[in-house]
């Protein structure tokens, strides 16, 4: 049996999806509001983050985090919430007879929290933080640094996190400004995935949503798209080990070569026959492991490469990985191996129709950023996707002037020269007949 998702606006501008697994002996419930760290200015960076981890402190009804956790698990939950660049949302998996009442605990988090103990939370997102810091107060998250990288001065360049100096200035007055400004109706969706029936969801949601109200959330600042020539910034840190992040400024959500970005990754990274895998593991021996992640953003997005190795193997990692960006802008990916990690994708599709997370994800959240694909229009999608298609966005996604490399760890002075003379060979010996991604 397949998923049958039903979808419903309610009187006040809630969007409230409803997903129709009936084979299945679980639901998997959430409430996405369209907002996160890109969000927050650098004077509020964290605020988003912050206020999604109060929400978990207590209601009008449960005043306790525990008594708000205890009142899940007795419907067969665990609640849980994750704050992104551009989505805030908080989910749990409940028993399908209790999902009128999960939801309930929901709306109540949303809508009545209280806001105790926000000196405790600011010393645990404080050490959250500090994971990211070194001795010296330098950031060495690579993620954190290669988004400033590709957006700087801008909140999508600042660490979702926020900064230390501005979790510790976070008041309650913040917080409840943040949500009359962001979580309003309309600016939201509630999911139910697994066995439910639409209509019993869509009643349960409106008792438990309908008297949310609020103005339209404000708009968002364009990322900055000034970047013309390879880009590389080298943290100092006492480790055994070089953290290394290749990153190319990709594609934005609604972009339609995102298909083909997708499979870039696979045929990079995506499994022991990847690409990358086979040369730097089992033909090398200089990584344990290497992996590659696609992210998009409403005008933007980024695709990058991120492994650990030895200082003496980062000049041959740094090579390998840009010889092999730079043969898929140059050479088509043969048909079998095309045949191969496309095969793969369409596995991984049929995989999540028995996962009512994937589910109430590609649904709830597709509904929240206007981009619902059914796994039917994203398996023909994908089949769409040509060799010659994949050449020519691997010579846009893979422009010099898009690349951005980060390396944290002992790096010798020699080593920043030897890969700065390494980008400037890759941009005079890449493909010139594309542009790169923008913004």
């Amino acid at each position: 049996m397949t998923a049958t998702a039903h979808r419903k606006t309610l009187p006040n501008g809630l969007r409230v999806v409803a997903v129709e697994m009936p084979h299945l002996h679980s639901t998997e419930i959430a409430v996405y509001v369209r907002v996160g760290g890109r969000d927050d200015s650098r004077a509020t960076a964290g605020l988003a983050h912050f206020l999604e981890h109060m929400l978990f402190r207590g209601t009008a009804e449960h005043p306790t985090n525990l008594e708000l956790e205890a009142a899940f698990e007795a419907i067969g939950g665990c609640v849980n919430a994750a704050t992104d660049a551009e989505s805030t949302s908080y989910y749990s998996r409940v028993h399908p007879d209790h999902v009128a009442e999960g939801l309930r605990l929901l709306a109540a988090m949303v809508l009545t929290p209280t806001f105790p103990g926000i000196d405790i939370e600011k010393r645990i997102i404080t050490e959250e933080a500090l994971e990211d810091i070194n001795d010296h107060g330098d950031d060495i998250n690579p993620d954190n640094l290669s988004s400033s990288m590709l957006w700087p001065d801008h909140p999508l360049g600042m660490p979702t996190i926020g900064y230390l100096d501005t979790i510790s200035a976070i008041t309650e007055a913040d917080l409840k400004g943040h949500m009359t400004r962001y979580y309003v109706p309309t600016n939201a969706v509630v999911v139910a995935a697994g066995r439910v029936r639409a209509d019993d969801v869509f009643g349960a949601v409106a008792d438990a949503f309908g008297t949310w109200a609020g103005p339209s959330a404000p708009g968002r600042l364009p990322p900055p798209s000034n970047q013309d020539e390879p880009r590389c910034l080298f943290v100092k840190d006492a480790d055994s080990q070089v953290d290394l992040q290749i990153t190319f400024r990709g594609f934005s959500r609604p972009d339609p070569q995102l298909a083909a970005s997708r499979l870039l990754r696979r045929v990079l990274a995506g499994g022991g026959c990847s690409r990358l895998h086979l040369n730097l593991r089992e033909r090398l021996g200089i990584v344990y492991s290497v992996d590659a992640q696609v992210a998009a953003y409403d005008e933007t997005g980024c695709f990058s490469i991120e492994l650990s190795t030895a200082p003496e193997n980062l000049l041959t990692a740094v090579e390998e990985v840009l010889g092999e960006t730079r043969k898929l802008a140059a050479e088509p990916v043969g048909a079998e191996e095309l045949r191969r990690v496309r095969q793969g994708y369409f596995f991984d599709l049929a995989y999540s129709e028995d996962s009512t997370f994937e589910m109430q994800v590609r649904y709830g959240w597709g509904e929240l950023m206007g981009m619902v694909k059914g796994i039917d229009e994203e398996r023909a999608e994908v089949e769409a996707v040509d060799e010659g298609t994949l050449q020519a966005v691997a010579r846009r996604l893979f422009a010099p002037a898009a690349l951005n490399l980060v390396a944290v760890g002992p790096v010798t002075a020699t080593a920043k020269r030897r890969i700065e003379q390494l980008l400037r060979r890759y941009a005079k010996e890449f493909p010139t007949s594309s542009q790169p991604p923008g913004p």
